[in-house]
């Protein structure tokens, strides 16, 4: 990106970013089917890193807080009901998706 031109998402008005994030925590809830071990493959980061950008950002909650609000309930009772073991080939996409992550947002 060139670091010269202004980032038009931070000409996005917070209202509609806001409700896009909502959108897809919402999104995320729904498709319980979606692994966060495949999402971390894929993208790079997960429904747990939202939870952590989250607090990341200020908000006055703790990790276990924050993982509850994107899971839409405990983290624990989510990965009991909804989260399968990881196989290898999964935890490999994900450490290499992982390494073409920037180093910050």
């Amino acid at each position: 990106m060139n670091m010269n031109v202004t980032d038009p998402l931070e000409h996005l008005d917070d209202a509609h970013a806001a409700a896009a994030f909502r959108r897809l925590v919402r999104h995320l809830r729904y498709r319980h089917d979606v692994q966060n071990i495949d999402l971390m493959g894929l993208s790079g980061f997960c429904r747990n890193c939202l939870a952590d950008w989250i607090v990341d950002a200020g908000a006055p909650l703790d990790k276990g807080a924050a993982r509850a609000v994107i899971h839409g309930m405990p983290f624990a009772e989510w990965k009991a009901q909804y989260q399968t073991d990881a196989t290898p080939e999964q935890i490999a996409r994900m450490a290499e998706s992982l390494t073409k992550n920037p180093a910050e947002h």
